[in-house]
């Protein structure tokens, strides 16, 4: 459905000039990213003419798709207004905001978990609904604002009578008790089943029944200071799982939120752990450069703060965003400098309780994926071998992903049965959880064996991969 402005959308016209793209070309690509979250669009050239030359609004998530279209064409994030289509749902802009004010703050937060609920009604969610492309920009105030102010100076709250009816809700610690262990539950069975799994995807109901409640409601400073790391975290794993799962939309915008929050709790190891988290969703998009300085914010207002454990994994993350910068040398230190806070670390530190995933286990396969990217196959091999050398039944998405790293370290070492043996035993974990970034490994191994496609060893694998492949996302 469509509704008619008045005259020819000149704006929309112009912007399609400039980024050279056909009104069939448009269409394609709308009907494309709509695929990729779920809808059914069926535009042709004749719609986007329509669009320019009578005006028609197209409605729905259409408009922001449109504008997602041309922004990767264009390498960067196109308004709604720039294509003359600023009167459509303003929904997508929920989550970005990064308000200095601790009040405004709550409000973006509390919009966003309302919001994700009334598009998972609809059918879709939040990575639906808000259809706007990710845009590695979108994450240069947050960083920027929390690297200058990371805690506010007071986040105590009363509630005014007019914000609602009845007795205000006297927020506790208790209450802020039921958030962390439904934080704690949350990561666990995101890290045995993905983020896709249905126990995962109750993390943003509980944001929007549990956490948004309190936000709004009463506290003292130290009361709102818990609260707010608390909602922090589960923001944060709202993220995760939405980036776990390919939503790179909402990931976003979780974790802006997330950040937001963490400045409020004055938890500056925590805010670090949210620009880590936004670090590697960088990375793994492609962005190394600001992959690296979404990292090093993190590490430069956690000196003398985190502890040593924190502190490796913020080094082990910019190592990361490094290698896949093709940054062999500073990758090289980054590693180095994680490992040596890692030896630093002690039984009796106070780590963060978010950071229980992190031993040298885990340091080894980001080592692992760090030589990947720099097309080293012996470190790879190295460091694959001592990331599953120990039982992972906890964290069994990382044993899949560490599988498929090793098999592409053995298949560029000329070892294509071992390689083979190691992607059939990655598909078998990938078929136990819920997790797109694995499917993605598998499907980016599978694409490195293709020029082997008629080895019995690499039929084989396809075959076993197929149901995987072929899996609703």
């Amino acid at each position: 459905m469509s509704r008619e402005q008045r005259g020819p959308n000149e704006k929309l016209g112009a912007v399609l000039a400039l980024a050279g793209i056909s009104n069939a070309g448009l269409a394609r690509r709308v009907n494309d990213l709509g695929a990729q979250r779920g809808l059914t669009l069926r535009y042709d050239k004749t719609s986007v003419a329509r669009w320019v030359s009578k005006g028609m609004v197209p409605q729905g998530a259409a408009p922001h798709l449109i504008a997602a279209a041309i922004g990767q064409k264009l390498g960067r994030p196109v308004p709604l207004h720039e294509i003359g289509l600023a009167d459509a749902d303003p929904a997508p802009e929920v989550g970005l905001a990064f308000p200095r004010d601790v009040g405004q703050a709550v409000r973006s937060a509390t919009e966003l978990y309302r919001l994700d609920l009334a598009g998972r009604r609809a059918g879709g969610g939040i990575w639906q609904s808000l259809a706007g492309s990710f845009a590695v920009s979108a994450y240069a105030t947050p960083a920027s604002r929390w690297l200058i102010t990371p805690a506010d100076s007071s986040v105590a709250r009363d509630v005014n009578p007019s914000e609602g009816s009845g007795a205000p809700l006297k927020v506790g610690h208790s209450d802020v008790q039921k958030l962390r262990e439904a934080a704690e539950d949350a990561r666990r069975w995101d890290s045995k089943y993905g983020g896709g799994d249905w126990r995962s995807s109750m993390v943003p109901e509980c944001l929007r029944v549990e956490a948004a409640p309190l936000l709004l409601g009463a506290y003292s400073d130290e009361v709102g200071r818990a609260l707010f790391g608390a909602s922090a975290e589960l923001t944060r794993l709202a993220g995760w799982m939405a980036f776990d799962t390919g939503q790179q939309e909402a990931a976003q915008r979780y974790y802006i939120q997330a950040l937001r929050l963490a400045r409020a709790a004055a938890d500056v190891p925590l805010g670090g752990y949210v620009l880590a988290s936004m670090s590697l969703q960088a990375t793994y998009r492609g962005f190394g450069d600001e992959g690296v300085d979404l990292a090093q914010a993190a590490l430069e207002r956690n000196r003398g703060l985190a502890t040593a454990r924190t502190m490796s994994f913020f080094r082990l993350v910019e190592a990361r965003a490094h290698a896949r910068a093709g940054d062999a040398q500073a990758a090289g230190g980054a590693l180095k400098a994680a490992e040596g806070w890692l030896e630093r670390a002690r039984d009796g530190d106070h780590d963060p309780s978010w950071l229980g995933f992190y031993s040298y286990d885990r340091f080894a396969a980001d080592a692992a994926e760090c030589y990947r990217d720099l097309k080293a196959p012996r470190q790879v091999r190295r460091f694959t071998e001592q990331a599953l050398s120990k039982p992972t039944e906890e964290f069994v998405r990382s044993h899949g992903l560490r599988l498929v790293v090793s098999a592409v370290a053995e298949l560029e070492s000329g070892n294509l049965d071992a390689a083979c043996e190691q992607g059939v035993r990655a598909v078998e974990v990938a078929g136990r959880i819920s997790s797109a970034r694995t499917t993605e490994y598998v499907k980016d191994l599978l694409h490195r064996l293709e020029p082997y496609g008629d080895e019995p060893r690499v039929v084989e694998l396809r075959e076993r991969a197929r149901p995987l492949l072929m899996a609703p996302a």
